[in-house]
């Protein structure tokens, strides 16, 4: 075989080992309800429910962090995630979980927070300027 073919073959392959490992650590999104009846990692999309309790001692545990979420569907759960609590958590407006279920509680592996903007269009103020005109 010539050494171009063996080159073409070895890149052949890397490219669908790279194909493949992507696809299998990839995951999709769902609800509470659909994590329920899967043992794969999902991503799942809420609210933090403010009316229940946080809780976080991190005297006791800095690494348990459990509170409860809303999912777009409506469905609420208790979530687990064994990492510190982040900051401005309770400031949050939409929640991105990454996890599986474990028995009735959610156990995330990750954490995303869509925060409120700083710049909302009430906050903003608008000045109005006026250009000088040169008079000859």
């Amino acid at each position: 075989m010539k050494k171009s073919s063996i080159f073409g073959l070895l890149v052949i392959a890397i490219a669908i080992a790279v194909v493949i490992t992507t696809y299998a650590s990839s995951s999709t999104y769902g609800a509470f309800r659909d994590a329920k009846k899967t043992t794969d990692e999902l991503h799942i999309v809420g609210h933090l429910d403010k009316g229940k309790e946080l809780y976080y001692d991190a005297a006791k545990d800095a690494n348990y962090f459990s509170f409860f979420v809303k999912d777009n569907k409506g469905e609420e759960c208790k979530v687990v995630y064994t990492g510190t609590k982040p900051q401005d958590f309770e400031k949050s407006e939409q929640i991105v979980l990454t996890g599986r279920m474990t028995g009735k509680e959610f156990h995330a592996s990750s954490i995303l927070m869509k925060c409120p903007s700083k710049y909302t269009q009430d906050k903003v103020e608008v000045t109005e300027v006026k250009a000088k005109t040169a008079e000859l």
